[in-house]
């Protein structure tokens, strides 16, 4: 997965039809949308900067991890987050989600399911939990635009100067609402 994508997002209601705007996921906004996507891994430290390109305001996450026995450990995310975990899911497949079912889990959850098509296109899954509830689905499919993510693409809204990734990203998604 190590390089620069083009991902395409979009929303589903539960029965298959078009969500044009959510407002439960952790950065609301309309549907579709496009994002560059940034992943460096050398083996063992993981991190990954997801840059809103078309279809939403600007927008910049990151995130980052290091890989222990085989699995991929994320830093946290803000309160209350108790820990996401990068698995297998068999060849070309990759599983982002809870490693333990906490409290906050039930306030918000979204397993990502990735799978690698060859070594320039993948396609991701996800589905939303809010308040223990499922309300969503998301469906993705990137195409790569280079093996490494060494520095901005030339169109990225950020500018093509600057740091590829920036600080790991803060959520208040896992606190309850009277923290």
């Amino acid at each position: 997965m190590r390089g620069v994508w083009h991902d395409t997002l979009e929303l589903f209601e539960l029965d298959g039809s078009p969500r044009f705007f959510d407002e439960q996921g952790g950065q609301p906004g309309a549907s579709p949308f496009e994002n560059l996507v940034y992943i460096d891994f050398d083996g063992e430290n993981f991190r990954q900067t997801n840059v809103t390109l078309r279809g939403r305001p600007l927008h910049v996450r990151s995130f980052a991890g290091n890989l222990r026995d085989g699995i991929l450990h994320f830093d946290k995310l803000g309160a209350n987050d108790p820990g996401h975990v990068g698995v297998s899911g068999g060849i070309g497949v990759l599983i982002f989600t809870p490693q333990i079912i906490a409290d906050s889990w039930h306030r918000y959850s979204e397993p990502d399911y990735i799978r690698l098509i060859g070594a320039n296109r993948r396609t991701r899954s996800t589905m939303l939990y809010r308040d223990g509830k499922l309300v969503r689905t998301l469906s993705v499919t990137g195409y790569k635009l280079s093996p490494v993510a060494d520095r901005r693409m030339p169109f990225d809204p950020r500018g093509a100067d600057g740091d590829i990734h920036e600080i790991t990203s803060v959520t208040e998604v896992f606190k309850k609402s009277n923290q």
